[in-house]
């Protein structure tokens, strides 16, 4: 019985991406506790705490912004577009997400940004890595859009951090606006360690720590309504060996955070393989296990800024095929 109920998700979560495009992803409307009996009890209160937890453990998503080495980025990109850098830097990042919502369900995604890329007339990100918990996402990933898309665990768990006193008073206006110069009680925290699974194998690939949304009083406000595109090369994989173009639509509501905690027990420094092994596609592919390693040198990399959405809801146009600018020129 089980096994049939795991073919009608399976078969449910096909339908879905045949639906698209554009895909849809949600992520959860609002912070918003359910009402219960105005009947102060201590039962009351648990629950009250309890659910308020829940919907706080993981914002619809974040996005993260940091200074990759342009060494590290270069390994990932196809030779064919030139990467945005400076001073030996380009600018990555991570893209975490929880959908509450789409073609395949709900589930958890870990997009891991090696740098930002230029092919006039615009410049994109380019995903280093694509880690979800949910194999047909994976495989609608790969085969549809041209992603290093791989299947990953999220396991969360809530733990507590000692702060320390204020080292500065503090601001009312920061305050307003999520942002507080330190803090001065216990901290909750949700944490995620992600792990790539393949076959019967697991491999740790990072933790993430990050606020408890909600947990302390200036989080009520959860920034102004905005609409934004975020355009992204991909392709030049085995399954897409064009480059490809497409955008994501988001409607949400954002406000600045604090950048999360990333940590690796892998800490290894990678070698450095700035031309990677040449395809007969003319892009950067260096083996998945290399792959992976760099990739936690992105996610070790230093965060500049971070940007919390919530009540998400993203459209996911069809890639497009574009011709890399220095082939343009040699025709």
């Amino acid at each position: 019985m089980a096994a049939a109920d795991k073919e009608k998700e399976k078969e449910a979560a096909c339908a879905g991406y045949q639906h698209g495009p554009p895909w849809v992803f949600k992520g959860r409307q609002g912070r918003v506790v359910p009402q219960l009996p105005i009947l102060i009890t201590p039962l009351y209160v648990c629950t009250r705490l309890i659910l308020s937890l829940l919907h706080a453990c993981v914002c619809s998503a974040l996005y993260q912004l940091h200074l990759v080495k342009a060494s590290t980025a270069r390994a990932f990109v196809p030779r064919d577009l030139r990467l945005v850098e400076a001073f030996g830097y380009t600018l990555g990042g991570v893209f975490l997400a929880r959908y509450h919502d789409s073609p395949a369900g709900e589930f958890d995604e870990l997009v891991v940004i090696a740098g930002t890329v230029w092919n006039p007339p615009t410049s994109c990100a380019w995903a280093a890595r694509v880690l979800v918990n949910s194999a047909e996402a994976c495989r609608h990933g790969r085969k549809e859009v041209g992603l290093p898309s791989h299947v990953a665990t999220f396991s969360k768990t809530e733990a507590a951090s000692p702060g320390g006193r204020p080292l500065v008073k503090p601001n009312g206006f920061l305050s307003m606006l999520g942002i507080e110069p330190a803090i001065s009680k216990q901290e909750n925290r949700c944490e995620i360690e992600i792990s790539e699974t393949k076959g019967s194998s697991t491999r740790h690939l990072c933790n993430i720590s990050l606020p408890l949304t909600g947990s302390h009083k200036n989080h009520k406000w959860m920034g102004p309504s905005i609409r934004m595109s975020l355009p992204s090369f991909s392709g030049q994989t085995e399954d897409h060996p064009d480059l490809l173009k497409y955008s994501c639509q988001l409607e949400c509501r954002v406000r600045p955070v604090k950048p999360a905690r990333i940590w690796s027990s892998r800490t290894t420094e990678p070698q450095e393989k700035p031309d990677g092994k040449i395809n007969s596609t003319g892009s950067n592919m260096i083996v998945d296990s290399d792959a992976q390693t760099q990739c936690i040198s992105v996610l070790l990399s230093r965060p500049i800024f971070a940007l919390e959405f919530s009540s998400l809801r993203m459209h996911v146009d069809a890639p497009k095929i574009v011709v890399p600018y220095c082939k343009k020129e040699l025709g």
